[in-house]
């Protein structure tokens, strides 16, 4: 009789594990997806590029700023319900941006399937720390991060593909279809639990969390358009300053905080979100700007660069998996600071790689980087559960994936401009070039080549695809070594917690 409770147990959490993997798939389809069919919408919509543009802002804005509130719902309304409500409107809202008459209606609609995406991703991970404890979490982490890497991976080739055979609306569709049994699996499998000692919603907490964090995405994401100096960049970024010394001010005197501050004492909690943001500048950067360099200064095909792609994003099909069983003899700091390395090691690869075929000489660097990221990629999701106590597992997640979003969205705002600045820099060594080196280094990022050659009137194009080579291969350079460094700066904090797998929840005193 304890034979077949157990077994029951064991199916009822394997098919909550399965559940978190399908929401942890739709995520990426729902931002790899549009944006691989922004040129199809525009034709088929019509619109100004920075209309286009919102199709992915819109998403990233709202996903972002609203995962740390997302948190604090699961753990005071119940975790299975911010997960059926999510997942429900994630499908209600990809199922209508499939009809959308307009693009307005598509930018809508897409922030509004950010909210979405924070609500179920949120509530069906804080679920799973409910029902995974020790090893068997670190393992069933590393199983959503497998998943996430999935949707990573065949994303832009599974969207291609179906924009292909029966046009751009049908990726919605795929998105739906994922969110909809994610949905009828968790309404029978997920337990419905919160934080038994939550007192309320901090209100004034996360309305002001979320607005800092919203205008200050808003400033990074229209800073390429507009400007740094632009008055709606300004403005934001005021305005986020503001709001967030707000926020601390009111979490410091909250019996009930959202984000109980007092956590960043803990240098293993620091680290851990040192270790959520590292991707974005070692992995997710190259997932943006690669593909713009391939395709428009190498002149490559979108599909041979989506099967190129494949190499970078490929290992996280496999390697977090096989991370999680490697806990059981490596610590998570030996594991995390090694892969950071290893990604480091293949971003310098890279960086001398240059311009031809794509052979070996290109492939393996970007092998060499997603074996890398792999690693730490396999155990963040339960590092970020470990370092708090398991009733506060909604709060965790909400900041651990605040702080990889939006450090996704700060390192490309970087990143594009590091290198605007590294283009404008050689540009400027052209004769006759400097009055209008910058306005050519924004068409040179964007990937419009012979846009760029029109500007400075250079007779041939081969001079800039060299400049942009030497560009990008310093800025590759640049970013070896933050990974570098950041790899160093993890192994330190995270050396003293022992194996990955014996992690245990921290007080919060």
């Amino acid at each position: 009789m304890n034979t077949n409770r157990t077994s029951r147990g064991a199916l009822q959490k394997a098919l909550v594990l399965l559940a978190a993997c399908l929401i942890a798939v739709a995520n990426p389809l729902a931002f790899t997806g549009p944006a691989v069919a922004i040129p199809a919408i525009g034709r088929a919509l019509a619109g100004s590029s920075i209309e286009l543009a919102w199709i992915s802002n819109a998403f990233m804005l709202t996903f972002g700023s609203c995962l740390m509130a997302a948190g604090a719902l699961a753990d005071t309304f119940g975790r299975k319900k911010i997960f059926l409500f999510g997942a429900c409107a994630l499908c209600i809202f990809s199922v209508a941006l499939a009809f959308s008459p307009s693009l307005l209606v598509v930018d809508v609609l897409r922030a509004a399937q950010g909210v979405a995406s924070a609500l179920a991703f949120s509530g069906v991970m804080a679920a799973l720390a409910q029902e995974f404890h020790g090893p068997s979490a670190m393992r069933a982490f590393s199983l959503v991060g497998t998943s996430f890497g999935i949707g990573l991976a065949f994303g832009p080739v599974s969207s291609g593909l179906l924009i292909e055979a029966f046009g751009w609306r049908s990726i919605f569709f795929l998105v739906a279809i994922i969110a909809g049994a994610a949905f009828v699996l968790g309404s029978s499998v997920v337990r419905d639990s919160r934080d038994p000692n939550a007192a309320g919603l901090d209100w004034k907490g996360a309305l002001t969390f979320t607005a800092a964090l919203a205008f200050l995405t808003n400033g990074i994401l229209v800073a390429p358009t507009v400007g740094w100096m632009g008055t709606p960049v300004v403005v934001s970024l005021v305005g986020a300053l503001i709001l967030g010394a707000v926020f601390v001010f009111v979490e410091s005197n909250a019996s009930r905080p959202m984000l109980d501050l007092s956590l960043f004492r803990i240098p293993r909690f620091v680290a851990v979100q040192l270790l959520a943001s590292a991707p974005a500048y070692a992995f997710v950067v190259l997932l943006v700007l690669l593909p713009v360099r391939l395709v428009g200064i190498n002149g490559m095909t979108e599909l041979k660069v989506g099967w190129i792609m494949m190499a970078l994003c490929s290992p996280l099909l496999v390697l977090p998996l096989v991370a999680s069983f490697l806990t059981r003899w490596l610590s998570s700091a030996t594991l995390c600071g090694a892969g950071l390395l290893v990604s480091a090691c293949g971003l310098l690869w890279l960086s001398r790689w240059e311009d031809g075929e794509a052979g070996l000489a290109l492939v393996s660097p970007l092998l060499i980087i997603g074996m890398g990221i792999s690693l730490p990629w396999g155990l963040m999701d339960g590092l970020a559960i470990s370092v708090v106590p398991r009733e506060r597992a909604g709060m965790a997640t909400g900041i651990f994936n605040t702080t990889r979003v939006a450090g996704e969205g700060v390192a490309l705002a970087i990143v594009n401009a590091l290198l605007v600045a590294l283009l404008i820099s050689q540009l400027n060594i052209l004769p006759d070039a400097s009055s209008s080196a910058s306005e050519a280094a924004q068409h040179l990022v964007g990937g419009d080549l012979a846009g760029a050659g029109a500007i400075l009137g250079a007779s041939s194009l081969n001079v800039l695809t060299g400049i942009y080579q030497s560009a990008f291969s310093i800025l590759l350079e640049v970013l070896s070594a933050v990974t570098a460094i950041t790899a160093i700066v993890i192994f330190i904090a995270l050396r003293g917690s022992g194996r990955a797998g014996d992690l245990a929840h921290t007080s919060n005193s």
